[in-house]
Protein backbone atom coordinates (compact mmCIF):
# COMPACT_ATOMS: atom_id res chain seq x y z
CA UNK A 1 0.00 0.00 0.00
CA UNK A 2 2.81 2.18 1.16
CA UNK A 3 3.01 5.34 2.86
CA UNK A 4 0.81 8.24 2.22
CA UNK A 5 1.27 12.15 3.62
CA UNK A 6 -1.11 13.79 5.64
CA UNK A 7 -1.29 17.01 7.37
CA UNK A 8 -2.99 20.44 8.18
CA UNK A 9 -2.55 24.42 7.49
CA UNK A 10 -3.31 26.29 10.82
CA UNK A 11 -2.85 29.79 11.58
CA UNK A 12 -2.19 31.50 14.93
CA UNK A 13 -4.95 33.53 16.61
CA UNK A 14 -4.67 36.76 18.16
CA UNK A 15 -4.59 34.90 21.60
CA UNK A 16 -1.77 32.63 20.86
CA UNK A 17 -3.36 29.03 20.27
CA UNK A 18 -3.07 27.64 16.78
CA UNK A 19 -5.86 26.58 15.21
CA UNK A 20 -6.78 24.35 12.16
CA UNK A 21 -7.62 26.13 8.75
CA UNK A 22 -6.86 23.59 5.62
CA UNK A 23 -7.42 19.82 5.47
CA UNK A 24 -3.94 18.46 3.26
CA UNK A 25 -6.05 15.48 1.98
CA UNK A 26 -8.20 18.10 0.28
CA UNK A 27 -5.15 19.10 -2.42
CA UNK A 28 -4.99 14.95 -3.68
CA UNK A 29 -1.10 15.05 -2.82
CA UNK A 30 -1.22 11.38 -2.49
CA UNK A 31 1.86 9.08 -2.19
CA UNK A 32 4.24 12.48 -3.24
CA UNK A 33 7.16 10.34 -3.09
CA UNK A 34 10.04 12.49 -4.10
CA UNK A 35 8.54 15.90 -3.01
CA UNK A 36 7.95 14.43 0.66
CA UNK A 37 11.28 13.27 0.82
CA UNK A 38 12.70 16.95 -0.73
CA UNK A 39 10.85 18.95 1.88
CA UNK A 40 10.76 16.86 4.70
CA UNK A 41 13.42 13.91 4.62
CA UNK A 42 10.76 11.09 5.11
CA UNK A 43 10.84 8.12 2.28
CA UNK A 44 11.70 8.15 -1.41
CA UNK A 45 14.62 7.03 -3.30
CA UNK A 46 16.77 10.56 -3.88
CA UNK A 47 18.81 10.12 -1.57
CA UNK A 48 18.59 13.38 -0.10
CA UNK A 49 21.22 14.60 2.24
CA UNK A 50 19.37 18.23 3.32
CA UNK A 51 15.77 18.19 3.47
CA UNK A 52 13.88 21.29 3.89
CA UNK A 53 12.08 20.98 7.04
CA UNK A 54 13.90 17.28 8.21
CA UNK A 55 11.63 15.62 10.68
CA UNK A 56 11.21 17.94 13.32
CA UNK A 57 8.26 16.61 14.83
CA UNK A 58 4.98 17.80 15.80
CA UNK A 59 4.82 21.41 17.08
CA UNK A 60 4.17 21.48 21.11
CA UNK A 61 1.47 23.73 20.82
CA UNK A 62 -0.31 22.39 17.65
CA UNK A 63 -3.55 22.28 17.21
CA UNK A 64 -5.64 19.50 18.57
CA UNK A 65 -6.15 18.48 15.33
CA UNK A 66 -2.56 17.53 15.20
CA UNK A 67 -1.72 13.52 16.36
CA UNK A 68 0.39 13.72 18.99
CA UNK A 69 1.58 10.42 19.17
CA UNK A 70 3.69 7.89 16.68
CA UNK A 71 2.12 5.27 15.49
CA UNK A 72 1.85 2.78 11.93
CA UNK A 73 -0.53 5.75 10.67
CA UNK A 74 0.76 9.05 12.43
CA UNK A 75 4.23 9.27 12.36
CA UNK A 76 8.04 10.79 11.09
CA UNK A 77 5.85 15.04 11.49
CA UNK A 78 7.44 17.76 11.04
CA UNK A 79 6.46 21.96 10.05
CA UNK A 80 7.55 25.23 8.46
CA UNK A 81 5.22 28.21 8.94
CA UNK A 82 4.68 30.41 5.94
CA UNK A 83 7.60 32.70 6.19
CA UNK A 84 9.74 29.91 6.37
CA UNK A 85 8.57 28.34 3.19
CA UNK A 86 8.30 31.83 1.29
CA UNK A 87 12.37 32.27 2.41
CA UNK A 88 13.43 28.73 0.74
CA UNK A 89 15.73 29.25 -2.23
CA UNK A 90 13.97 26.40 -4.21
CA UNK A 91 16.99 26.03 -6.73
CA UNK A 92 19.93 25.34 -3.46
CA UNK A 93 21.56 22.18 -3.87
CA UNK A 94 20.13 19.14 -1.35
CA UNK A 95 23.28 17.16 -1.75
CA UNK A 96 26.80 17.57 -1.95
CA UNK A 97 27.51 16.09 -5.43
CA UNK A 98 25.68 15.03 -8.44
CA UNK A 99 22.94 11.80 -8.35
CA UNK A 100 24.62 8.54 -9.15
CA UNK A 101 21.43 6.89 -10.93
CA UNK A 102 19.67 10.14 -12.20
CA UNK A 103 20.08 13.05 -14.87
CA UNK A 104 18.99 16.16 -16.31
CA UNK A 105 17.44 16.16 -19.17
CA UNK A 106 17.91 19.20 -21.49
CA UNK A 107 15.82 20.09 -24.70
CA UNK A 108 15.52 23.12 -26.65
CA UNK A 109 13.00 25.49 -25.05
CA UNK A 110 10.99 28.24 -27.36
CA UNK A 111 14.43 31.00 -27.92
CA UNK A 112 16.52 27.52 -28.75
CA UNK A 113 18.41 27.62 -25.57
CA UNK A 114 18.42 24.15 -23.84
CA UNK A 115 15.65 24.20 -21.00
CA UNK A 116 15.71 21.49 -18.17
CA UNK A 117 13.22 19.22 -18.97
CA UNK A 118 13.07 16.26 -16.33
CA UNK A 119 15.19 14.87 -14.05
CA UNK A 120 15.32 11.33 -14.65
CA UNK A 121 16.64 7.82 -13.89
CA UNK A 122 19.42 7.26 -16.14
CA UNK A 123 18.06 5.58 -19.37
CA UNK A 124 20.11 2.77 -20.32
CA UNK A 125 20.93 3.46 -23.76
CA UNK A 126 22.06 6.96 -22.61
CA UNK A 127 24.57 4.86 -20.00
CA UNK A 128 25.67 3.14 -23.12
CA UNK A 129 26.56 6.01 -25.48
CA UNK A 130 28.21 7.83 -22.22
CA UNK A 131 30.67 4.43 -22.23
CA UNK A 132 31.26 4.84 -25.71
CA UNK A 133 31.57 8.43 -25.54
CA UNK A 134 34.22 8.54 -22.24
CA UNK A 135 35.76 5.36 -22.92
CA UNK A 136 34.32 3.79 -19.43
CA UNK A 137 30.77 2.55 -17.90
CA UNK A 138 30.50 5.50 -15.23
CA UNK A 139 27.67 6.57 -13.07
CA UNK A 140 26.43 9.90 -14.14
CA UNK A 141 28.06 11.42 -11.01
CA UNK A 142 31.65 10.42 -12.16
CA UNK A 143 31.27 11.43 -15.63
CA UNK A 144 34.05 13.81 -16.34
CA UNK A 145 33.60 17.86 -15.33
CA UNK A 146 31.40 19.43 -17.87
CA UNK A 147 30.43 15.71 -19.63
CA UNK A 148 26.98 14.90 -21.52
CA UNK A 149 25.27 12.98 -24.28
CA UNK A 150 23.34 14.17 -26.48
CA UNK A 151 20.75 11.71 -28.05
CA UNK A 152 17.27 11.98 -29.48
CA UNK A 153 17.19 15.98 -29.01
CA UNK A 154 18.08 15.57 -25.79
CA UNK A 155 20.84 16.34 -23.84
CA UNK A 156 21.59 14.57 -20.76
CA UNK A 157 23.66 16.14 -17.79
CA UNK A 158 24.71 14.98 -14.14
CA UNK A 159 22.66 16.85 -12.21
CA UNK A 160 22.91 18.53 -7.78
CA UNK A 161 19.18 17.48 -6.87
CA UNK A 162 17.06 20.86 -5.82
CA UNK A 163 13.80 20.88 -3.98
CA UNK A 164 12.31 23.10 -7.02
CA UNK A 165 12.68 20.00 -9.65
CA UNK A 166 10.48 17.63 -7.56
CA UNK A 167 8.41 20.40 -6.15
CA UNK A 168 8.15 22.94 -8.49
CA UNK A 169 6.62 26.15 -8.42
CA UNK A 170 3.06 24.98 -10.52
CA UNK A 171 3.35 21.65 -9.69
CA UNK A 172 1.14 19.71 -7.30
CA UNK A 173 2.04 21.73 -4.26
CA UNK A 174 1.60 24.72 -5.79
CA UNK A 175 -2.48 24.75 -4.41
CA UNK A 176 -0.93 24.64 -0.56
CA UNK A 177 1.73 27.26 -0.99
CA UNK A 178 -1.13 29.67 -2.64
CA UNK A 179 -3.49 28.50 0.64
CA UNK A 180 -0.80 29.69 2.91
CA UNK A 181 -0.05 32.60 0.90
CA UNK A 182 -3.56 33.76 1.43
CA UNK A 183 -3.69 33.26 4.73
CA UNK A 184 -0.75 34.87 5.37
CA UNK A 185 -2.11 38.30 3.94
CA UNK A 186 -4.58 38.29 7.02
CA UNK A 187 -2.49 36.59 9.50
CA UNK A 188 0.94 37.60 9.03
CA UNK A 189 4.12 35.19 7.58
CA UNK A 190 4.60 33.58 10.86
CA UNK A 191 0.86 32.61 12.35
CA UNK A 192 0.61 30.08 9.03
CA UNK A 193 1.81 27.00 9.70
CA UNK A 194 2.17 23.69 7.63
CA UNK A 195 1.65 20.23 9.88
CA UNK A 196 2.78 17.08 8.19
CA UNK A 197 2.98 13.64 9.36
CA UNK A 198 3.17 10.41 7.10
CA UNK A 199 1.24 6.73 8.02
Amino acid sequence: MGTYLDGLIETRTAGGAWKAEVDLLGFDLWKARYARECLFGYGGSLGVERPLFDQRGWPEDACEEVPKECDELNHSHSYATWAEIAAVDWDAPLCDGPDGNRLGEWRPGPDGELVLEDVVRAPVDVLDAAEELFGEDLFPSEWPPGGQVRLNGSVYRPVVLTAGMFVPPDGRWAPVWASMRELAAGYGNENVRLVVWFG
